[in-house]
């Protein structure tokens, strides 16, 4: 790790060095203290500027992907002795496609308006001023993440263009990666002439550091933690700034009659199998009686293929037993508000589109649930009334992400119902203020 001078980390304090709970308070309103300054001059900096750090960070990610690697692979090798769980493992990964997908979100981010200093709705009243809402930073956001240390560079890359500071926290069983990317972020930082602190990584491992950070409202605007139910009801609970965030994933694909099955079929494989680990795969899959004989055999057998474990209905379970080496559970009234991460789906026939949308607004996690339809009130009726942070007509649940919604990256999603909700993007890291012209009017 580049050391400043005095045998100081750029971060300030000695690497490895054992913290006190005392040492870690004075730390973390350090960080506060340099965010808070750091912020005043980043949401003042030029469009240019920040598309330039932006742009530096891109070109040291992709010149830095073998060191990153290595760092990485540290992690990694310390993750698989401690016994972490594959999927959990996968999570962690630094590959050269995962830092070339973080370079072009960077990029992508870059090529975006700067939505910084927009004014909105401007209108005169009748007393002859004129008002509208300006788009401001938030100001300072803390970032709490466990396992994918991308997030890192998705945090401060949506930091830098959204004009905010930001204070990083990320998981123990990513801290070398995390370091590794931390000193590329600050680096295009100061090469692009932007402060150095607008970006800062907490490197002590002692989750006092949590503590702190998600109570500290004299400096930190907002907290966005990323992680597991447990972590994420922790902040919610104790936190005194407010908190941005999602508790669980369990998102659904609902297979309409009528509905294409061939690409009925297409879609609910690559939500369910693209990837198990991921928040927006697909945990619960539903499907219209009129088409269940026809359309559950035949993703059947591409689930037992792949070994997907299905927890059926009765129904379902009846359809599904002629697939060969099909692996077949009664489904339980907790599987279908199951979050599995795993090789495991559950599956249910329903009478149509009025019970699956009962049975998503009752089950769901409210993050991201799909409809395969040839029916176009189908389709409308079901994007009106599910009530989730993202609704799909005929696409994979896997397409719910910032980078794939043109965000240029996420800082997390939300399935709160306040400003930000889906992926948190640029403009969920804003504020609006009320600016009003005048032309020397007085209130009678």
């Amino acid at each position: 790790m580049r050391m400043a001078g005095g045998g100081q980390s750029v971060f300030g304090f000695c690497e490895n060095e054992p913290m006190s709970e005392l040492n870690t308070a004075e730390h973390m309103q350090a960080l506060g203290l340099q965010a808070k300054k750091a912020s005043a001059l980043m949401a003042k900096a030029s469009t240019a500027t920040k598309n330039l750090a932006l742009l530096r960070l891109a070109a040291l990610l992709r010149e830095n992907t073998q060191v990153l690697q290595a760092d990485n692979a540290k992690d990694l090798g310390r993750a698989r002795t401690a016994g972490l769980a594959e999927p959990m493992v996968d999570r962690l990964k630094l590959t050269p496609q995962v830092l070339e997908t973080c370079a072009q979100g960077c990029e992508q981010l870059a090529a975006m308006p700067d939505v910084i200093g927009e004014i909105i709705g401007m209108k005169q009243v009748p007393s002859g001023i004129r008002v509208g809402q300006m788009r401001v930073p938030i100001g300072v956001f803390g970032m709490i993440f466990e396992s994918r240390p991308n997030v890192t560079i998705e945090a401060a890359s949506l930091s830098i263009k959204s004009g905010n500071a930001c204070i990083l926290r990320g998981g123990s069983e990513a801290i070398e990666s995390n370091k590794a990317l931390a000193l590329l972020v600050q680096q295009a930082l100061t090469e692009s002439g932007l402060p150095v602190d607008a970006v800062q990584l907490v490197q002590t491992t002692d989750r006092a550091a949590v503590g702190q950070l998600i109570t500290m409202p004299q400096y930190v605007d907002v907290v966005i933690p990323r992680g597991g139910k447990g972590l994420i009801e922790r902040i919610s609970a104790e936190a005194k700034v407010p908190v941005i965030k999602h508790l669980d994933g369990n998102c659904h694909i609902y297979v309409d009659n009528p509905c294409d099955i061939d690409m009925a079929v297409k879609v609910a494989d690559n939500a369910k199998t693209q990837k198990y680990s991921p928040c927006n795969a697909s945990e619960s899959l539903l499907v219209a009686r009129g088409v269940a004989a026809e359309f559950l055999p035949k993703i059947g057998a591409i689930y037992a293929a792949k070994q997907v474990e299905m927890r059926c209905c009765h129904k379902a379970k009846a359809i599904l037993s002629q697939v060969s080496k099909a692996k077949l559970n009664d489904a339980t009234e907790q599987d279908w508000f199951e979050e599995y991460l795993a090789p495991i789906i559950s599956i249910k026939v329903v009478e149509g589109v009025d019970e699956a949308i009962a049975h998503i607004n009752h089950y769901s996690s409210h993050h991201t649930d799909a409809i395969l339809t040839r029916d176009h009130m189908h389709a409308q009726r079901f994007l009106r009334e599910v009530d989730s942070a993202s609704v799909m007509v005929n696409a994979s649940t896997r397409f719910a992400d910032g980078f794939e919604y043109g965000l240029g990256a996420e800082i997390g999603i939300s399935t709160d119902k306040f400003h930000a909700r889906g992926p948190v993007g640029i403009e969920g890291l804003t504020s609006l203020k009320y600016v009003v012209l005048g032309e020397g009017e007085v209130r009678g």
